[in-house]
């Protein structure tokens, strides 16, 4: 996502491009002292997501999204609380309050990457095809994380949450299996276990109701196995 900051406080646009550059999905543009050089840069640039302070001089941050037609997604960013309701009304993505971390920092750009990837039916959230040029982003160990899914061997839940294991590594995830099971592609993924995601194409063979993936062995769980064995037929496996 290409972004911009817009403060016209140089130390407030140096914290926000130094927590962008920590953030592998991100692309941060530039860093704008006004709302004349952001509208600037956003009619130039391809511009995703705007870190917008609101009290600004001669245009305020929710002057400059109002005027602007094609408008991307925004965070506001400000130390007036009071600001927060017409913050919202404008559709924005969150409302950061200064002084802010990194970690509340890092929360709001989630729910725009999420947000963007709905908006542009991004096959990153999986519905479509090509598995060898999709991946997602997982938080893990403070970071977040790019896991191509063609690596994916399987997933496996653990309550609140998922371990992702390829051939190279294991990720451990804080995320339920009902809502990474919405962001894989079905065309190459399928629940088998309430425990278990698999991806077809990494299955070595089929026993007993069980499934062999890189000699780990996979349950196929009472509820799964229409769905699982129909899905296997179709693929003619």
């Amino acid at each position: 996502m290409n972004c911009i900051a817009v403060d016209d406080e140089p130390l407030a646009l140096n914290l926000i491009e130094d927590f962008t550059k920590k953030i592998p999905f991100l692309n941060h543009v530039k860093s704008c002292k006004n709302a004349f050089e952001a509208i600037d840069v956003i009619q130039k640039e391809q511009i995703d997501l705007v870190f917008l302070d609101i009290n600004m001089p001669d245009i305020s941050g929710i002057e400059l999204i109002k005027n602007i037609e094609n408008k991307p997604l925004v965070i506001f960013t400000t130390a007036y609380s009071e600001y927060a309701v017409q913050g919202f009304e404008l559709s924005a993505v969150d409302y950061l309050v200064k002084p802010f971390l990194f970690e509340r920092f890092f929360k709001a750009v989630n729910k725009a990457y999420e947000l963007y990837n709905l908006k542009n039916k991004k096959v990153v959230l999986g519905a479509e095809n090509k598995t060898d040029e999709e991946y997602i982003f997982v938080k893990a160990d403070y970071s977040s994380i790019k896991v191509c899914l063609k690596d994916i061997l399987y997933l496996e839940g653990l309550k609140d949450y998922v371990k992702i294991h390829t051939k190279e590594r294991k990720i451990l995830t804080l995320i339920t299996m009902k809502k990474i099971e919405e962001r894989l592609p079905s065309s190459n993924f399928i629940r088998v276990h309430r425990s278990f995601i698999v991806a077809i194409d990494k299955i070595e063979s089929i026993q007993r109701n069980r499934i062999i993936i890189n000699e780990k062995w996979i349950p196929i769980g009472n509820s799964y196995k229409t769905d699982f064995y129909k899905r296997i037929e179709d693929a003619n496996l």
